[in-house]
C-alpha cells in the first residue's frame, strides 16, 4: 500500500525537525504523512502526541521535537490579549471595503475567502487575517529565508501578496474626498496597518528562527541577538547567556578602568613645572590638563510580571555581568509591588538569583503605580544627580493609578530616567498602556526586545558617562 503524500504543512515541519537537530529519515516521513492522515490537524495534542511517536526516539530528540512543534505551530500574531487601538463602535461595524471592486490587490490575493483586506482588517477578523498571512508567506516563499538581514525583504512580500498596495490605493482616495467620514477610516486603517506590520514581522521572525536552524554557529549567534527575546526557544538560553557575557565582557573591558580624556591645547602648568624640577623648570615634558570620566550610577527598575519577565531576567543577567563597569548598581524587581534584589544577585549565582527573585515577586498582575510609590517610600532619598534610573516594562498597569507624579518627581532628582518598552510602538498607549503618560518625564523612551537593542542601550549609559 502506497502512503498518502505529506501535506505541506507536515513537509515543511519535517525541514524544521531536521533543522533542529532531528534525524528524520524518509521512512519516519512516510510514518509520518500515514499517521496525520488519521488523526488530522484539529486537535494540537494529539497531533503533537503522534508526531512526537514517529519522530523522536530518544529523550534529547524528544526535547529538540517539542520545542520546535510549538515553535513551528505557534499561532499568536492575532491573539485577543494583544492590545487594539480603540474605535467607535459604529465605525468598527461599518465595512467601507465590501464592494467587489476591492476583493483583490494587484500584487496579491487580496485577502481570505474573497475579502480584501481592508474588510478583514475593518472587521478585525483575526483567524482570516492569520490563513492570508500564512498563505501570503507560502507564495512569499517563507521557508527560503536564511538571513536576518532578510526580514524586511519577505515582511513586505507578505504584505504585498496581502493586498496592501490595492488598500493603500483606496485609502489615498479616501483621503483625497476631504470629508471627515473618509478621513477617519483612513485613520483608522492606518493604525491596523502598522499593528499588522509588527505581527508579520514576528512571524517572520519566528520563521526565521525555524529555517535558519542549520547554519553556522556565527551566524546563529547573530541571529539570536537580533531576535526577540519572546521569541527565544528555551534550548538558546544557554547559549544566550553565553552570549550576555561576552557582549558584557567586552563592554566591561572597554569601561572598567577609571580613565581621563585629555583635554587637547590645555597645558596644566603645576604639574609640568614639579615634573621637571630635575632639569631646573625647563619644561621638557609638559603635563596636559585632564577630565577624570566618572563610572555612571545605576538603578534599575524591572517589571518581572508575566508579559516582561523573559526581557527582565536578561536585563538583570546583563546589568551584573557588567559590574566591574558600573561604579554603583542597585536593582529593584516589582509586578503588583516592588522589592529590592541587589542582595540576592550579589550573593548568590546569577541564574539561581533570578529563579529566586522570580519566585518572590514574579509572573504576577503588574501595578506601576503601587510599585512607584514603593519606591519612593523606601529608596527615593538615594537618588542623586548623578543617579541614573532604568525602568524595563511595558507600562500595562491594568487600568490602575498610574502615579506620574512620582515618576515626575523621580525625574527632578535622578541624572536621568531610560524606559526601555518591549512592545512595539504601535502598542503603546493602547488598551491599558500608560507609556504615554509616562513619557514626558524621561530622557529616553525606547523599543527594547533584542540582546542587540539591550547591548546599545548599556552602551549609551556608559558612553554619555564620558
Amino acid at each position: 500500500m502506497i502512503a498518502a503524500p505529506a501535506s505541506e504543512p507536515l513537509r515543511r515541519f519535517l525541514q524544521v525537525a531536521r533543522g533542529a537537530g532531528l534525524k528524520v529519515s524518509a521512512a519516519e516521513g512516510i510514518d509520518a504523512a500515514r499517521a496525520l492522515d488519521i488523526v488530522g490537524f484539529e486537535d494540537r495534542t494529539v497531533l503533537k502526541d503522534t508526531l512526537g511517536l514517529v519522530l523522536a526516539k530518544t529523550p534529547d530528540e524528544k526535547a529538540l521535537y517539542d520545542e520546535a512543534f510549538d515553535l513551528y505551530f505557534k499561532r499568536d500574531e492575532f491573539s485577543t490579549d494583544r492590545a487594539e487601538p480603540e474605535e467607535d463602535a459604529e465605525d468598527s461595524e461599518q465595512d467601507p471595503f465590501s464592494s467587489p471592486s476591492n476583493g483583490s490587490g494587484g500584487d496579491g490575493m487580496g485577502g481570505q475567502g474573497g475579502q480584501s483586506l481592508g474588510s478583514l482588517l475593518a472587521n478585525d477578523d483575526r483567524a482570516a487575517l492569520a490563513t492570508a498571512m500564512e498563505q501570503a508567506a507560502r507564495e512569499a516563499g517563507i521557508e527560503n529565508i536564511r538571513f536576518f538581514t532578510q526580514k524586511n525583504l519577505y515582511a513586505r512580500r507578505i504584505l504585498d501578496r496581502m493586498g496592501l498596495r490595492a488598500l493603500e490605493r483606496d485609502m489615498e482616495a479616501m483621503r483625497q474626498t476631504g470629508t471627515p467620514e473618509g478621513l477617519g477610516r483612513a485613520q483608522f486603517l492606518d493604525g491596523r496597518i502598522e499593528a499588522l506590520r509588527d505581527s508579520i514581522r514576528d512571524f517572520v521572525e519566528r520563521n526565521l528562527l525555524l529555517f535558519a536552524k542549520g547554519d553556522t554557529e556565527k551566524f546563529r549567534e547573530e541571529l539570536l541577538k537580533s531576535a526577540r527575546l519572546s521569541n527565544i526557544e528555551r534550548r538558546d538560553l544557554d547559549r544566550m547567556r553565553v552570549l550576555v557575557r561576552q557582549m558584557a565582557k567586552k563592554l566591561a573591558a572597554r569601561y572598567a578602568k577609571t580613565r581621563r580624556r585629555r583635554l587637547r591645547g590645555q597645558l596644566d602648568t603645576r604639574r609640568t613645572l614639579r615634573r621637571n624640577m630635575g632639569w631646573g623648570g625647563i619644561p621638557f615634558i609638559t603635563v596636559w590638563k585632564q577630565k577624570r570620566i566618572e563610572k555612571p550610577r545605576v538603578m534599575v527598575l524591572c517589571d518581572v510580571s508575566g508579559s516582561v519577565a523573559a526581557m527582565s531576567q536578561f536585563l538583570l543577567m546583563f546589568m551584573y555581568a557588567i559590574n566591574e563597569a558600573l561604579s554603583d548598581i542597585r536593582s529593584f524587581a516589582f509586578a503588583g509591588s516592588l522589592i529590592e534584589v541587589s542582595e540576592i544577585l550579589e550573593k548568590e549565582p546569577v541564574e539561581e538569583a533570578i529563579t529566586k527573585i522570580m519566585s518572590l515577586i514574579g509572573f504576577g498582575s503588574s501595578n506601576y503605580g503601587n510599585s512607584f510609590a514603593d519606591f519612593e517610600d523606601g529608596w527615593m532619598r538615594h537618588v542623586t544627580n548623578k543617579t541614573t534610573v532604568i525602568i524595563l516594562g511595558d507600562a500595562r498597569g491594568n487600568r490602575t493609578d498610574p502615579r506620574t507624579d512620582v515618576i515626575g518627581r523621580l525625574s527632578q532628582r535622578s541624572k536621568r530616567i531610560i524606559w526601555l518598552n518591549p512592545e512595539y510602538k504601535s502598542a503603546w498607549g493602547t488598551g491599558d498602556s500608560d507609556m504615554y503618560r509616562y513619557a514626558p518625564f524621561c530622557n529616553l523612551v525606547s523599543v527594547c526586545n533584542t540582546l542587540r537593542h539591550l547591548e546599545r542601550a548599556i552602551t549609551d549609559i556608559l558612553e554619555d558617562a564620558t
